[in-house]
Order: structure tokens, then C-alpha cells, then sequence
């Protein structure tokens, strides 16, 4: 999974000027990230009828956005999305587990008609595919330990002291330009990393959202840490996020699955699917 994480760090799109965080709808227990665009919503989009099943494709070794349930079917909250999506613009659709390395060229030879998995959304992506808007982004985040009263990480707050990050990642890169005066330890792996944070040898470790919130909320961290400070989604650093992929010439569909996003957004049920993948938000 950190190796997958590393390859999504890999994002295009346009730089921003300082850290910016997503606008984001407060629930009791986990934030909720909201990446729909009101200004979007207009006349109800329906899906073009080909008289057959909307074939989706995706990927089951990557928890919690994609995996194997325990009946061996496709499960995660980017499938589950997809099943709300096709609710919504009342189509039957199928979802079909492969490699996950495999799943571009499937949906190029027509194996497949949409592809519901954590591709990341580039320019090079764009050239050959349509995309819908993001559901999903990779944030980047801060961990501390909970037992050291540590402030809230900016520019200030980190100077002199030591943050983890991976070695040559992007957010090597991004703690090097807006936090000039922290002391970067870089480490070869993230689990390195983590245990790092989780002995008290950094302050701080800086690295992928999910996988942090995956960490600091999964047994092997004994309650130790807690993620800290808000949530930086730069697309120059961390990518534009993963949308539900097609072929250019399936227009419409591409267009249909964008508004079934929003609806589901509007009636709750992306909240609902968020709550129940992400314990621990990754926001």
C-alpha cells in the first residue's frame, strides 16, 4: 500500500501559491471531504441506454478504497461509490476485480466501460481518457505522538524541530518550500517512518493523508499518535485525485457518471460511504 501511496504522490496540475486546505463538511466524529462544486448543478444528466450493463473495473488489493470482501466480491468505498452512482441513474452495472497495473489497457480493449480505482488523474492521463471530477484526494498530513503536547504545524511552530518525511518524496518536497526551518529526517519507507514517530526519535512525520489515518488508527500504533493541523492538497505536490475514468468517445457516460456524483453527494449518500471506509479521516 505505501508503494501504491508513493506512485499517487506523482500528481499534475497547476502549483499553488501557498498551502491550501479542501472545503470540508464537519460531521461529530470525522470530517467529511466535500469536492463537489455547487455551481455545477443543473439539469439532470441521464445515462446514454445501450442495452446492456455498465461494465465497471477496479482493482481489490488497495483498502479501504478498494478490496475484497469477505465474500471475495469487490468492496471499498470507491466500488461502493460506483453501486450509488449507477443507483442513481437507475443503469445495472457490474464491477470486475483485475491488476491493478492492467486496468488502463483493459478499459482501452473494451473489456471494460468505466474504471472505478485510485489512478491518479494527470495531463498524460487526459490525452487518452475522460475523467470525472475528483471524489476522492490524496492529502498530505501531519502525525504527531499525543503525549507531547506538540503545537499546530506552520511555518513558526516547526523551527528547529524534526519532522519525518520519505526520502525524494513530494512531500520531502513541499516541507522543504513552506517549512523552510523544520529539520527533515528523511526515511527509505513509511513503516521506518512511523515507528520513528511512534519511539519519540521526530516530532513530527509528514507524509500521505491516507495512509496516516490508516496508521495512527490501526493496532500497530498502540493509541500512540494522532494526525495534527489541517489537511494540504496541493495538485503540483499530491495530484489532482481519482475520478471514474472512461474512453473519450463514451462522452455521455462520462458526463452522466459526473452528475450521479453530485447527487450522491447532495443526498447523503457519499457521507454514509465515507463514514463507513474512513474510521479515521484522512481530512
Amino acid at each position: 500500500m505505501a508503494v501504491l501511496a508513493t506512485i499517487l504522490w506523482a500528481g499534475s496540475g497547476p502549483a499553488s501559491a501557498a498551502p491550501q486546505t479542501v472545503t470540508q463538511a464537519p460531521t461529530p466524529a470525522v470530517t467529511v471531504p466535500d469536492f463537489c462544486n455547487p455551481r455545477s448543478r443543473g439539469e439532470r444528466v441521464e445515462a446514454p441506454q445501450t442495452g446492456r450493463a455498465v461494465r465497471f473495473l477496479t482493482d481489490d488489493e488497495f483498502p479501504p478504497l478498494h478490496f475484497a470482501g469477505p465474500d471475495g466480491n469487490p468492496t471499498g468505498f470507491a466500488v461502493e461509490l460506483a453501486r450509488a452512482v449507477c443507483e442513481k441513474l437507475t443503469i445495472t452495472c457490474t464491477v470486475q476485480a483485475r491488476r491493478f497495473d492492467t486496468l488502463l489497457d483493459a478499459l482501452d480493449g473494451r473489456q471494460g466501460d468505466v474504471i472505478a480505482a485510485a489512478i491518479p488523474l494527470t495531463a498524460t492521463l487526459r490525452e487518452k481518457f475522460l475523467a470525472t471530477r475528483p471524489y476522492f484526494r490524496w492529502p498530505a498530513r501531519f502525525a504527531a505522538r499525543t503525549d507531547k503536547g506538540l503545537p499546530v504545524p506552520s511555518a513558526s511552530t516547526l523551527a528547529g524541530r524534526s519532522v519525518g518525511v520519505m526520502g525524494g518524496s513530494a512531500h520531502a518536497a513541499y516541507l522543504k518550500a513552506f517549512f523552510p526551518k523544520a529539520v527533515a529526517k528523511e526515511f527509505l519507507d513509511l513503516a521506518a517512518a512511523e515507528g520513528a514517530l511512534k519511539r519519540g526519535e521526530v516530532d513530527y512525520l509528514f507524509a500521505d493523508g491516507l495512509n496516516l489515518a490508516l496508521y495512527v488508527g490501526g493496532q500497530e500504533a498502540e493509541n500512540c499518535c494522532a494526525l495534527i493541523g489541517g489537511d494540504y492538497l496541493e495538485n503540483r505536490y499530491f495530484g489532482e485525485g481519482i475520478g471514474l475514468i472512461t474512453r473519450q468517445e463514451d462522452a455521455a457516460l462520462s458526463r452522466a457518471l459526473d452528475d450521479a456524483l453530485q447527487r450522491v453527494w447532495d443526498d447523503g449518500k457519499y457521507t454514509e460511504l465515507y463514514l463507513r471506509f474512513f474510521p479515521v479521516s484522512p481530512f
